[in-house]
């Protein structure tokens, strides 16, 4: 009897790394796959990307030795819809996830929508999630629903309450009365009135509020043992590890080395961190284990100092007129995002690719490798490169009509709506708009009939649009609009999923309903309320 044959989800991890490398075969034994996904890390935060980044030799080393992914980009530039299309394959407008759930959401990642971790568990993987969630985490949105046989993390954005440990950017929790309950409600004007975050082991909250410095290592420890138990059961795997870096709080070793500051020390300790699980998927032989390392959305310009690099993509245009152009929103700098594929033997070392990629491309051709077909019921947004191989790293290469699509994920303008489409070197904008700044402005968001429309070979920053009555704008606007079109009719073809945004405090993960503010000092033994346990079954150590 043989192994069951991959899906396109499964695929979705395989893209990136054979658009560089044609197998010639099948691979006769299922690989490993380890996607670790940093969390709103700058392009240039990679040295080998950014020579101005002294920070990361491991991360280095990994490009040097595997594929290296120059124009790759992430579905979004928000946390919530970026990590639905990664596990989708489907853009937000397709799946539902246009923008970031909450704390108290009841909803999350519409459950008629199939992850890749579901898909490769049906074909013998042994699945785990290790990190950030952020795609809902009420009854079945939680991963253990989702595909993921483990899962050890935070179910949102570790800046998303209070907590007792307070980092860099994030301040400490006011102290919180723990008397008698009716003093308790007196003062509660006084607490701080957000959840403290829980850290989740499948469905049990051991520790809450989480402390957050030492959140890395255990992230690193528990993706140790998961191999290692996937291993010793002689079965594929599939790690999905969202970490923590590089978004705010911070929390790097103190104090840091003269000249890093704290995001410097920060960025080497997630360099550090890859490293480590590099060496232990070494361990289990190598070329049996793809790792795959990427990120959700560009830096938090907002956070100043405590923000990512940018690299050359800074989104000039915007910048003139006021707002950030990074994260949240649809300039380069806030969805081009770093990539790196390691996989010895199966993809070429010190490959460079100038491939235009994102995470939702998979191809009929690398089905046909796989032996799996799309099911009728969806549509995806990657483009077929079957039959394409080592001449997709030569910039020469002729220029095949690939679409990216760029929604808003939480700049000015509508959520999830399509403002910017990408085609071949050519960047159309209908919406433009920028995200708070450092210095807190703001860019309101403007239409733009006919599109604005960059030539990002020879302007990476996106300074100057094309004349429109130039030449090149007019030979390239007829197969921008169709492009555009016909996205949009496809998308409204489709079986398209809605998600559930309502909230309800009910919803929110606490370990002992009944302290002010679910503080969790201490949980064993602690009091359930039977009323809220019908509506949130959280488990406590």
């Amino acid at each position: 009897m043989g192994t069951p044959p991959l899906s396109p989800w499964a695929v979705l991890v395989l893209t990136p790394v054979l658009v560089g490398l044609w197998a010639p075969c099948v691979v006769s034994r299922q690989p490993n796959f380890i996607v670790i996904l940093a969390d709103d890390v700058g392009w240039g935060d990679l040295g080998a990307n950014w020579a101005e980044t002294k920070e990361t030799p491991h991360l280095d080393q990994l490009a040097a030795e595997g594929t290296r992914f120059v124009d790759f980009h992430s579905a979004a530039s928000t946390c919530s819809p970026s990590r639905a299309s990664l596990l989708t394959g489907r853009l937000g407008v397709r799946n539902g996830v246009t923008h970031n759930f909450a704390i108290s959401s009841l909803g999350g990642l519409p459950l008629n929508e199939t992850t890749l971790a579901e898909v490769l568990r049906e074909a013998g993987y042994t699945t785990g999630a290790i990190g950030k969630w952020h795609l809902g985490h009420h009854g079945h949105h939680h991963p253990n629903s989702r595909g993921f046989d483990y899962y050890f993390g935070i179910p949102y954005s570790h800046d998303m309450g209070c907590t007792d440990t307070p980092g860099y950017n994030l301040p400490p929790c006011p102290p919180c009365p723990q008397h008698s309950s009716a003093a308790s409600r007196v003062a509660r004007k006084d607490c701080y009135t957000e959840v403290a975050l829980p850290l989740f082991e499948n469905v049990t909250i051991v520790q809450q509020p989480v402390e957050l410095g030492s959140l890395a290592r255990r992230y690193a420890e528990e993706a140790e043992r998961f191999i290692q138990r996937a291993s010793d059961r002689g079965r594929p795997f599939f790690l999905y590890l969202a970490l923590a870096h590089m978004h705010v709080p911070l929390f790097p070793p103190l104090p840091p080395a003269p000249g890093r500051g704290i995001y410097g020390a920060s960025l080497g300790q997630m360099d550090a961190l890859v490293a480590r699980i590099k060496e232990v998927a070494d361990s289990l032989g190598k070329g049996s284990t793809l790792l795959w390392f990427t990120g959700d959305n560009g830096p938090w310009a907002q956070k100043c100092e405590l923000a990512g690099r940018l690299g050359p993509f800074v989104g000039a245009w915007q910048r003139q007129r006021g707002g950030s152009s990074a994260k949240q929103t649809t300039w380069e700098g806030g969805h081009r995002v770093p990539a790196l594929v390691y996989w010895p033997g199966r993809v070429p070392a010190r490959r460079t690719s100038h491939a235009l990629l994102s995470v939702l491309d998979s191809s009929p051709g690398l089905l046909r490798l796989v032996a799996a077909a799309v099911p009728s019921t969806t549509r995806q947004h990657g483009m077929d490169i079957s039959g394409f191989s080592l001449p997709w790293a030569d910039r020469n290469y002729p220029v095949l009509l690939q679409v990216l699509l760029h929604p808003n994920s939480g700049a000015a303008g509508k959520v999830g709506e399509i403002e910017a489409l990408r085609l071949a070197q050519y960047k159309a904008f209908y919406t433009t708009g920028g995200a708070m700044a450092c210095d807190g402005s703001t860019g309101p968001a403007q239409r733009h009939q006919p599109p604005l429309i960059f030539n990002l070979d020879r302007d990476i920053q996106e300074q100057e649009p094309l004349d429109v009555a130039s030449r090149e704008y007019q030979a390239v606007l007829p197969a921008i609009s169709r492009a555009y079109a016909q996205a949009l009719q496809d998308i409204a073809a489709d079986n398209v999923s809605v998600a559930d945004y309502s909230q309800d405090p009910a919803a929110i993960p606490c370990c002992n309903v009944q302290h002010v503010d679910c503080r969790c000092h201490g949980v064993h033994g602690a009091t359930r309320d039977p009323h809220m346990e019908k509506r949130t079954p959280w488990l406590c150590l």
